[in-house]
């Protein structure tokens, strides 16, 4: 029977908005405050697509991918606290993630920078109690998300974000500006999720390949949105980039440049997936879907 793609999905994200709800009240916050800080940002919805991935990368490999989903809250977890952070004045300057108001401006700069810190570090508390794998299988994955959350990675990204505002960039600076802040994550899901199932060399290859070319999808498809896409819809103002001053695969190229390279990306992240057969199918779909994404 053929699955309908956005029903799963939604099944998959209702499973990780019930199991991050569970991680926090296994581990209530030391002060109350940063509790309900840690709870507005974790808890505000979203696609969940990283926590989806790493079990749909699983599912490829043949295993189910729902005996993953507590080490896909933790790096929901992690992706939670970048946003908390990228959303200060000190970063991006935003109001409104998700349609709600910012977690700073809620709480104040102080507590959202500490509520960031600490889904950050439950977050690697939480892959530690990851059941149906061994300790070896954990320490791996503890060592991808590690090597992909910090300064090889996604704040490594971010520090060149940062630091690349106003000035002009070309296209292999801004490529590998958005591999660290961007990718860095999807690749750790994808990786992770094939980790845990065991994958062998050909099959993690398939999906490391798969997930770079994913995460360029959506950064191109991203910045796309920043120019065309509605406020509404996507929960946050729009126009920031140009507001910030910053490069993006719109201002580099063209719009239409943009979707084109978009399109070559996720089609090369489908051939990616051709030695999993239909077991891949969702993440196919995954895939297909950053073409026509509103959010």
């Amino acid at each position: 029977m053929q699955v309908n793609f956005k029903e799963e999905w939604k099944r998959r994200a209702d499973l990780v908005e019930n199991g991050l709800a569970h991680e926090l009240a296994k581990a209530p916050a030391y002060d109350e405050t940063l509790g309900r800080a840690m709870e507005y940002s974790l808890m505000a919805g979203g696609k969940r697509l990283r926590p989806v991935l790493l079990m749909a990368a699983a599912d490829a490999v043949g295993k189910d991918g729902e005996k993953f989903l507590t080490t896909g809250c933790a790096i929901e977890m992690i992706h939670t606290y970048s946003l908390i952070h990228d959303d200060l004045p000190a970063m991006d300057d935003d109001d409104y993630r998700r349609g709600k108001l910012t977690n700073h401006k809620v709480f104040g700069q102080g507590m959202a920078v500490l509520a960031g810190d600490a889904l950050l570090t439950l977050a690697f508390e939480v892959m530690l109690r990851q059941p149906a794998a061994s300790a070896e299988t954990i320490a791996a994955v503890v060592f991808e998300m590690s090597r992909a959350a910090g300064p090889y990675g996604m704040v490594g990204g971010q520090a060149l974000d940062l630091e690349g505002e106003g000035k002009h960039l070309d296209m292999a600076a801004l490529q590998k500006m958005h591999m660290g802040k961007t990718g860095a994550l999807f690749r750790a899901a994808i990786r992770s999720g094939a980790i845990l199932a065991g994958a062998g060399e050909t099959e993690l290859a398939a999906l490391t390949l798969y997930a770079e070319r994913f995460g360029l999808a959506f950064q191109i498809t991203d910045d796309i949105l920043d120019v065309t896409g509605d406020e509404k819809t996507i929960g946050k103002p729009v126009g920031s980039d140009v507001r910030n001053e910053k490069a993006t695969y719109v201002t580099l190229t063209s719009l239409d440049e943009a979707k084109t390279l978009a399109q070559n990306a996720v089609d090369e992240a489908v051939a990616a997936l051709c030695v999993f057969g239909e077991r891949a199918a969702f993440l196919r779909d995954l895939a297909l879907f950053l073409l026509k994404r509103e959010n």
